[in-house]
């Protein structure tokens, strides 16, 4: 415990007092990633309801700023493992058969962990 002057300045703090014990430690961290987890949850909940675009790419920034991507990936080969089929688009050319036409919900990595992968719509070759 510190102990303060009248002055309200400190006379000095018991060596107990600044040490912190290893477990503490964990638990300080453990609670701040799950806070941080609960943040980014919260943020995309305000994102998929969110009606301006100015306030989406507000939130999207953010995000950024602590390693949470938006993933948006029209124009690339569709991949089942990180992203969603929504619907498919019908295309007489083969080179974009399989091809992602179009995302209908963005979706979310945080670092290379995905939270939520992006429904999209995929380019399918038409049936003779």
């Amino acid at each position: 415990m510190a102990w303060f002057r009248k002055d309200g300045t400190d006379r000095g703090s018991a060596a107990s007092d600044t040490d912190v014990h290893p477990l503490q430690q964990v638990s300080d961290l453990d609670r701040a990633l799950a806070d941080r987890h609960a943040l980014i949850q919260m943020c995309l909940y305000a994102l998929d309801r969110a009606r301006s675009g100015g306030v989406v790419e507000r939130l999207e920034e953010g995000l950024a700023a602590i390693g949470v991507q938006a993933l948006r990936p029209d124009g690339e080969r569709f991949d089942p493992a990180r992203h969603e089929a929504g619907g498919a688009v019908p295309t007489d050319d083969p080179a974009l058969d399989g091809v992602v036409a179009e995302t209908e919900v963005t979706g979310f990595a945080d670092h290379d962990r995905l939270l939520r992968a992006p429904i999209v719509t995929v380019y399918a070759k038409k049936n003779p």
